[in-house]
């Protein structure tokens, strides 16, 4: 049985829609008082795309998902749950919004 501790969002953007992901981090970290982690500009862990992380409770998930369903104009969002086990935190604890992305899912392989 799975324990969730907390859920990370992992905003995805290129060159050209930075400063709107950008903002959008911001705005959400603002508005809803949750933590916004570094606006990388390279590919970073498993994720294949730059990527801004923030980072959600239980509560606050129900508060931030929604608003990023409607906030998100085009960009691409992977939500996945914190268990312990990363996984299957990143391959079967998941949720996609807007074009799915392949992530490097090499660093897991071991704890499966």
């Amino acid at each position: 049985m799975f324990e969730i501790k907390s859920y990370h969002a992992h905003i995805y953007y290129n060159e050209s829609t930075f400063e709107q992901a950008s903002k959008l981090c911001d705005e959400m970290g603002e508005r809803f008082a949750v933590p916004v982690g570094h606006k990388h500009k390279q590919p970073v862990g498993p994720h294949p795309m730059w990527s801004c992380q923030i980072t959600l409770t239980s509560e606050t998930f129900n508060t931030v998902i929604p608003w990023l369903m409607l906030n998100r104009n085009g960009l691409t969002v992977f939500i996945h749950a914190n268990t312990g086990d990363d996984l299957k935190d990143h391959t079967e604890h998941t949720m996609w919004m807007g074009q799915a992305k392949k992530l490097n899912l090499e660093m897991f392989q071991s704890e499966g």
